[in-house]
């Protein structure tokens, strides 16, 4: 393979790459042919007997390519179920792909979008998939994951879950929300932002859960690195707490030796604190805080920069300080009419409600994050960047899928559930 006198070693890697690929799949399907799932118990849980009914050949593709194996049908002669051995041993159950090219296909299918995913597969590794292939075997495995934070969920909830060794000095837990785009039957009913009064979001509530046992050398705290899980779906705020509440007890949230949720100041989050997270620190976030004084000075002084510089300094230096009381007496010295006075009478109550969540000053002292750029952060890279793309409308049992997929990737969690799952 020669390009103007000299070899063209890509064209040379590729074809050796066929090659292998073409001998790792006779030499794997010469090895399946001695698994035929012998080890199984031959006693069915009715106490029957299982038997060898008729022996069926299947395709399966797999990292090398497209293997043939046999597979024996069995029958119990109790109770009649079927079973396929060799389907259990090779673990492709009601599947014609391998558990390494499944694996391949979600990792993929949870970072890009499917047609994508199938071209990088059939790019990088030389297997020929279909984009509902990736679609189906990534939202599949999505679902199964989703279905193992049920059941720890459960766990959590009767106190039966497994302690946690983690004893980390601060954990934080940091809920939010985001849109993400739906097919048009999964907002019916649902009223939305749209000039029309219609829906074409469903919100998913996003959790970040972290740890910090150390500050820089300005004193600021810092994150510990590798700390970060997240938890996410599209669901109600009761059902998000007990998601929540699992994943910071998996992370030593009976042993953290302090604790401290942090959130823009939505009223389900601070419900949802106080239900599980009752002895927790709560903290509003601080730029949420500064930037409802910002938007109120715009509105006071729309053309006049210097005034509104002028009139937003002391605020900000009051709020920084912890001072709210004083930010408080400083909005109800305004005397305003009309659209004003309402806007100005929805941000004093905003303090109002949240001024013990704005001790600022004091959470500083005690080298304490007071702004939630975590979870707006994980908002973006965990769920805008794969749910959020233009065109994009997923159903809800699809988006919560790639969710939990993506959430499981980005928590450095998906091989220890792959080898569970194997294992199980």
């Amino acid at each position: 393979m020669e390009r103007d006198g000299s070899f063209d070693l890509e064209a040379l890697e590729s074809a050796a790459k066929g090659v292998i690929l073409r001998c790792g799949a006779v030499v794997l399907e010469r090895l399946l042919e001695h698994e035929d799932g012998s080890g199984l118990d031959k006693t069915c849980a009715c106490g029957g007997t299982f038997s060898v009914q008729k022996t069926v050949e299947k395709t399966i593709t797999t990292v090398m390519g497209r293997v043939m194996i046999a597979r024996t049908y069995q029958r119990c002669g109790g109770c009649g179920n079927w079973r396929v051995p060799e389907d259990v041993a090779l673990d492709v159950e009601k599947t014609g792909f391998s558990p390494g090219l499944r694996r391949m296909m979600a990792m993929t299918g949870a970072e890009l979008c499917f047609d994508k995913a199938r071209d990088m597969i059939r790019n990088l590794a030389g297997i020929e998939v279909t984009d509902k292939d990736v679609e189906r075997i990534a939202e599949a495995i999505g679902a199964d994951v989703a279905r193992k934070e049920e059941e720890d969920m459960e766990s959590a909830m009767a106190d039966e879950l497994p302690a946690s060794d983690e004893k980390p000095p601060i954990l934080y837990i940091a809920p939010d929300g985001t849109g993400v785009p739906v097919l048009k039957r999964e907002t019916e009913g649902r009223k939305g932002k749209g000039a029309d009064g219609t829906a074409r979001t469903r919100e998913v509530k996003l959790g970040a859960i972290f740890t910090q046992t150390s500050k820089d050398k300005k004193g600021n705290p810092l994150r510990d690195p590798f700390s970060t899980s997240y938890v996410g779906k599209i669901e109600n705020a009761e059902e998000f707490g007990k998601r929540l509440y699992t994943e910071a007890q998996k992370k030593g949230l009976a042993n953290a030796k302090r604790v401290v949720v942090i959130g823009d100041g939505a009223t389900w989050l601070w419900n949802l604190a106080d239900e599980h997270f009752g002895k927790a620190i709560q903290i509003l976030d601080y730029y949420h805080a500064s930037e409802h004084l910002c938007g109120l000075a715009k509105i006071l002084h729309p053309e006049d920069e210097l005034a509104r510089k002028k009139w937003l300094k002391p605020l900000l230096d009051y709020l920084w300080n912890g001072k709210i009381e004083k930010v408080l007496a400083k909005l109800r010295s305004l005397k305003l009419r009309g659209k004003k006075k309402k806007i100005t009478e929805n941000t004093i109550n905003y303090f109002k409600n949240n001024k013990d969540r704005m001790r600022y000053d004091e959470y500083r002292k005690m080298n304490l994050f007071i702004g939630s750029g975590v979870v707006e952060a994980g908002c973006k890279s965990v769920i805008g960047s794969r749910l959020k793309q233009s065109g994009m409308h997923w159903s809800v049992r699809g988006a919560n899928s790639i969710i939990a997929l993506r959430c499981c990737i980005e928590s450095g969690n998906f091989e220890s559930y792959w080898e569970s799952r194997r294992a199980a």
